[in-house]
């Protein structure tokens, strides 16, 4: 199974995969929160979707509760808070465990890719980034500290399109 193909579930509770949700583009995976010191990187997220997505570029989001309860809301809630503090219009998905027994299927893809230090394993906190090329394949980590707007992520966006 690709990554593609794993089944994940949309913050209104559909089924879907990375392929069906974004068909042939380059996706960049964020575990966000709404209560977060980061989650102003939302509006970086936003500018990135509308910059490159009709070059075949996405953002998925996908909340999660496990670091300091920072997503504490509802779907419901998730969707409207993004939606009109941020303009959220790229897709969200249901709220996943991305580290620990519960690990959604995809996180435990994604973290074997190495950051640019070299490291794998855990998500460390909110807003950490996965870029991942139109066939399918991890080409980038960024730790949370990335910006959306930093040149490492512009660069290896533009590089996938």
């Amino acid at each position: 199974m690709t990554l593609s193909d794993i089944p994940l579930r949309t913050l209104d509770d559909s089924p879907t995969t990375l392929g069906e949700l974004a068909p042939g583009k380059a996706v960049l995976i964020v575990n966000v929160a709404s209560k977060c010191g980061l989650t102003p990187q939302y509006a970086g997220l936003v500018a990135l979707h509308r910059q490159y997505g009709p070059r075949g570029f996405t953002v998925v989001g996908v909340p999660c509760n496990q670091f300091a309860g920072q997503e504490p809301g509802s779907a419901e809630e998730i969707q409207q808070f993004c939606a009109a503090t941020y303009g959220v219009d790229f897709p969200l998905l249901a709220k996943t465990d991305v580290n620990g027994p519960d690990r959604h299927p995809l996180y435990e893809r994604l973290t074997q890719t190495q950051d640019d230090q070299g490291e794998a394993g855990d998500i460390q906190w909110n807003f950490e980034k996965f870029l991942v090329d139109r066939e399918g394949r991890v080409v980038a980590r960024f730790r949370p500290g990335t910006t959306p707007e930093d040149p490492a992520i512009t660069e290896a966006v533009e590089k996938l399109l």
